[in-house]
């Protein structure tokens, strides 16, 4: 601890990442990334940039981006903020809407970027914890606070919260902001964002990160009504007024429009999701049901801890956290089907070592 940092600096716990292993070639499972490329499209986009434009700024605004985004979901464009990744987004929504003194809630059992982010922004918050399945008790999200962080689908569960349950949420917190992360809505779900033109306190985010398979590209976004995305511009433009490079925008633009490779792509993940599911209670295991692209599991008889590093040792990496309630439990990212295969083994062969 460095005696120059500050009482912020030495007082928060950095949210820690997934392993993204150098040298050894590993079959990676661990971060919930897609398994299969973008759309041709974003490369098609990237390599039509001319090169004089990067001497130049991009749009701040990200014009084209938000008006694409915007026709997706039946919006108007002053109804979309854009952002570097939906972890910035996220960032920003905590700055704008929450205040020191006025706790937040959001599940035990969630994104570990909730707390972090409080603590950055010195917010109290108070942990609701799910139910023993890991389903969200709504009736606790009803009482006295200072706003609503829920992910939807849950991460690392994957369990889904329906819309009606959204809405008795969005009804008992009229005054406050309730934000709903929807990294993983495309593998199964229904948005939110429906609800947007009903209720001025909702705002949802996502990400292109998973689903459209640009993670390493950095684009997230908001939706909400024009007070909360001006909210949110307010807090940008106090930070960063160019959050997204001029090639991150024209390959989103391209990602997002291209719906018929967005749905082969997510579907393709769904329906490995729903095999290795199976398979794996074939093999005794529990598995959480999930509307994501990952699944979490755990095993009576086998410590989660001890196949975390069996597996690595074998060549594959999955998500292992030393967390309370979770701490036999792993996070499975859905890979290819030849990736999953290999694990599904490798698995089967570890299980009949420990007998």
């Amino acid at each position: 601890m460095s005696k120059y940092w500050s009482t912020i600096t030495q007082s928060i716990v950095p949210y820690v990442p997934g392993e993204q292993p150098k040298g050894k070639k590993f079959i990676k499972i661990n971060t919930n990334e897609n398994p299969y490329p973008p759309s041709p499209r974003v490369l098609e986009a990237i390599h039509k940039v001319e090169a004089g434009t990067l001497r130049l700024y991009p749009d701040p605004l990200c014009h084209e981006l938000r008006k694409a985004i915007a026709q997706q979901y039946g919006l108007s464009i002053e109804q979309v903020f854009v952002g570097n990744g939906s972890d910035e987004v996220l960032a920003f929504a905590f700055m704008a809407f929450y205040n020191p003194g006025n706790p937040i809630l959001f599940p035990d059992v969630s994104y570990t970027f909730y707390p972090v982010y409080s603590s950055l922004f010195q917010l109290e918050h108070h942990k609701v914890f799910l139910n023993e399945d890991f389903s969200l008790p709504v009736e606790a999200f009803l009482q006295g606070n200072g706003g609503i962080v829920i992910a939807n689908p849950n991460a690392p569960t994957g369990c889904y919260l329906p819309i009606c349950d959204i809405r008795r949420i969005l009804d008992g917190n009229l005054d406050q902001v309730v934000l709903i992360d929807e990294a993983y809505i495309d593998f199964g779900g229904e948005s939110a964002a429906c609800l947007i033109p009903e209720y001025p306190n909702l705002l949802v985010v996502h990400t292109l990160s998973k689903s459209h398979s640009l993670a390493g590209l950095r684009v997230g976004f908001a939706l909400g009504q024009k007070e909360l995305i001006q909210g949110l511009d307010r807090i940008k433009n106090s930070f960063n007024s160019y959050t997204l490079d001029c090639i991150a925008q024209v390959a989103a633009c391209a990602a997002i429009q291209d719906e018929e490779y967005f749905e082969l792509n997510r579907n393709k993940v769904m329906v490995t999701r729903d095999r290795v599911s199976h398979r794996l209670l074939q093999m005794g295991f529990t598995v959480v049901p999930s509307m994501a692209n990952f699944i979490l599991i755990s095993h009576a008889a086998l410590s989660a801890q001890v196949l975390f590093h069996g597996l690595r040792e074998k060549g594959v990496l999955v998500r292992y956290f030393d967390l309370l309630r979770i701490d036999n439990y792993l996070r499975i990212s859905m890979g290819t089907d030849e990736d999953m295969n290999i694990f599904l083994q490798i698995l089967s062969e570890l299980m009949e070592q420990k007998k």
